[in-house]
C-alpha cells in the first residue's frame, strides 16, 4: 500500500489499478474539488484505500464482488445478511491495510 495520502493514492491506482483512476477522478471531484468541502475528504479517502486494496488483488476483489452480487440475488434474508457481512468484513480488513503492506 502507498503512503497515506491523497496524491500518493492517485499515483498507486494510476500505476497499479489504471481502470479505476477515472471513477477515482470524478469521485474526487463530484465529492470535494468541485464542492470545495474538504470535510469529504476523510470519507473519500477511506473508500478509495479499501477499494484499491481489494483491486490490486484480483481474486480478493473477484471474491468480494461476487459475495456481493450473490446477496442481491439470494432470496434468504438471513443468507443475503451472512454473504453481505463477510463482503463488509473484507472491505474493512482492505480499509486497514497500512502503508507497505
Amino acid at each position: 500500500m502507498p503512503e497515506r495520502s491523497i496524491p500518493a493514492l492517485r499515483a498507486a491506482i494510476a500505476a497499479h489499478t489504471p481502470d479505476l483512476l477515472a471513477d477515482f477522478e470524478a469521485g474526487w471531484r463530484a465529492k470535494v474539488a468541485d464542492t470545495y468541502d474538504i470535510s469529504a475528504a476523510p470519507a473519500f479517502f477511506a473508500r478509495w484505500w479499501a477499494e484499491y486494496a481489494l483491486a490490486r488483488d484480483p481474486e480478493l476483489d473477484r471474491h468480494v464482488r461476487d459475495l456481493e452480487e450473490r446477496a442481491a440475488h439470494a432470496t434468504d434474508p438471513d443468507k443475503a445478511k451472512a454473504l453481505l457481512e463477510e463482503a463488509a468484513e473484507l472491505h474493512q480488513r482492505a480499509g486497514r491495510l497500512e502503508p507497505g503492506e
